[in-house]
């Protein structure tokens, strides 16, 4: 028998999702039919009930970027700087995904990550709406699994108080300021507050079973995490620009949100986006977003 946490993980992956929103993860796994294992669907559009309009959110597991990609430069620049973001539409319903390999994204939910991006996220409710087969349906669940106890495990030493609720807490605290988030102060803790039996039930099932060990130097294991994670995210919406269908635009719209810009693309940056996307990314240094 699974351990506790391993049921819990299983229950909510493969709880019921919106039914346009299993569709759309469906046709996302066709667009890769080569590569496909997994489909993630995350995010706060998991709790709503009307999905027009919104954007919502998938990772797409794959058994490796050259089978995803075949020799184009894109499988390199997915290896090297993980993930490659991409539009999607499906029957009226817009969405970003992100691509893992499954060795990426295993690694990813684990302490042997050397950022927050994919652990903090799947330390929160997501569905496992797609999978090619029954071993790539447990890989993604056991993947997602880790996710609560690196969370748990790295926030330990980080705070007084060691209840599952307030680990939560200051995990997720820890993680926005390893970001750029433009979410409003406190977004961290109403994560929690907004669903505290889930989170209690998760998280003390992690503690029974035993966390990973805590680095020797938390605090500086923590410092590094939040000046890579900002630099990576500064990386990644560079490659957003060529990766993304008017990327130009999406960094804009990301930077403003992070920094309080105004920002209006120019014609030339549209027409050479990597020149334009670096004479926007310096506006987040000057805005504060990166410290």
């Amino acid at each position: 028998m699974p351990n506790p946490l391993l049921r819990l993980v299983t229950a909510e992956l493969t709880a019921s999702a919106d039914p346009r929103a299993a569709a759309m993860a469906g046709a996302l796994a066709a667009q890769y039919p080569e590569a496909a294992r997994a489909v993630l669907f995350y995010g706060s559009c998991l709790r709503e009930r009307n999905l027009d309009g919104l954007m919502l959110d998938f990772y797409l597991i794959v058994s490796g970027y050259r089978a995803a990609y075949g020799k184009s430069w894109l499988a390199t620049a997915n290896r090297l700087i993980p993930p490659n973001v991409f539009p999607f539409e499906h029957n009226g319903l817009i969405a970003k995904y992100a691509i893992l390999s499954e060795a990426d994204f295993a690694r990813l939910n684990s302490p042997a990550a050397d950022n927050v991006s994919v652990w903090a996220r799947f330390a929160q409710p997501a569905r496992l709406l797609w999978a090619a087969d029954d071993l790539a349906r447990q890989r993604a669940i056991s993947a997602v699994a880790g996710a609560a106890p690196t969370l748990l495990s790295l926030a330990r030493p980080m705070t007084q108080a060691q209840d599952a609720l307030s680990l939560w807490k200051a995990g997720f605290t820890l993680t926005y300021n390893a970001e750029l988030r433009a979410e409003k102060k406190g977004r961290s803790v109403s994560i929690v507050d907004a669903d505290p039996d889930r989170y209690r039930r998760f998280g003390e099932a992690a503690l029974a079973q035993g966390l990973p060990p805590s680095p020797p130097d938390p605090a500086k294991h923590w410092r590094a995490l939040q000046r890579r994670g900002k630099y990576l995210s500064v990386i990644r919406l560079a490659k957003a620009s060529f990766t993304y269908a008017g990327g130009i635009d999406y960094l804009a719209w990301k930077i403003n949100r992070h920094a309080g810009t105004s920002i209006q693309i120019k014609p030339w940056q549209r027409r050479w986006p990597l020149v334009g996307a670096l004479t926007l990314l310096p506006r987040l240094f000057r805005g504060g977003a990166i410290r």
